[in-house]
């Protein structure tokens, strides 16, 4: 049986690709992204469910594009007890460039409209992730017993204590909206989600093999 039939096939394509890609990724890196898959190998292997939000300054792009990969990537690889959440410093909206470049890569959208729009992204039938721009310690995020992955150094640098996380790592992207509203925008946006979505593949699929 086919584990993946009901993804769409533009995503599970996208996903495919990702692992023949790891080699892009630093050995400095890599030591990086193990210590995130060693907290949770250690999770899976005390019988707890893992919890993972992801910061940056405005969870406008980063955040939500970590915060999804990971959820994708722990589908894709048939891992049911890691749950991914994002949060910022403090809340802005998700940006529709960021929403875009996810829509390239074969994702269905559709959002209810305000100034803080609240976004149903699906990557299969049945398989949606809702997003909107929220603080960190939003209602809906755990509140303890989550580990906070810092996307960005201003957020990093605003929480150096993240209340609640039993452990905090640093793993910086450079933001893509530098590039907003020039000829390399989509490129940009591109080129740092799929770096965002490799690196999430190289935790899930490594904690597979533990």
């Amino acid at each position: 049986m086919n584990k993946h039939k009901s993804w769409f096939p533009e995503v599970l394509g996208y996903c495919n690709s990702l692992e023949l890609e790891f080699d892009l990724i630093t050995e400095a890196r890599k030591i990086e992204l193990q210590k995130i898959r060693d907290h949770i190998v250690g999770k899976m292997k005390s019988g707890q469910e893992t919890s993972l939000t992801v910061i940056c300054t405005h969870n406008s792009r980063r955040s939500h594009c970590g915060q999804i990969w990971l959820q994708v990537a722990s589908d894709f690889y048939g891992i049911e007890n890691i749950k991914t959440f994002s949060g910022g410093t403090e809340a802005t909206a998700f940006h529709q460039n960021a929403v875009d470049a996810l829509k390239r890569t074969g994702f269905q959208e559709a959002h209810e409209p305000g100034d803080n729009p609240s976004y149903k992204l699906s990557y299969a039938s049945g398989k949606t992730i809702e997003c909107f721009s929220k603080r960190f310690d939003h209602a809906v995020n755990p509140s303890d017993n989550f580990a906070a992955i810092m996307v960005c150094n201003d957020a990093a640098e605003a929480c150096p204590f993240v209340p609640g996380a039993e452990k905090r790592f640093v793993l910086p992207y450079d933001d893509p909206k530098e590039f907003d509203d020039t000829d390399m925008m989509k490129a940009k946006y591109d080129e740092r989600w799929r770096q965002i979505a490799r690196e999430m593949f190289y935790i899930v699929k490594d904690v597979v093999g533990s």
